[in-house]
């Protein structure tokens, strides 16, 4: 598995995964609304830990910087 999801990239979920469960946490989300978008977080995190993203695949897109040495 390469992976395909970059350094800020990475912060950028983790930040916005962060911040869907502080509103969840708060209250600000409830119900189905707020579920849908744990869910979310969590795989968020889950592609920001391991740096893959299998949605980039099919289109062959990466956020990584390409590897200067040949």
């Amino acid at each position: 598995m390469k992976k395909n999801v970059g350094n800020i990239e990475k912060t950028v979920r983790l930040s916005i995964a962060a911040i869907i469960l502080v509103l969840f946490l708060t209250g600000v989300v409830t119900g189905i609304p707020g579920i849908i978008l744990l869910v979310l977080a969590g795989i968020f995190t889950l592609t920001s830990l391991i740096g893959f993203c299998p949605l980039y695949v099919p289109i062959g897109a990466t956020t990584c910087k390409k590897d200067l040495k040949r």
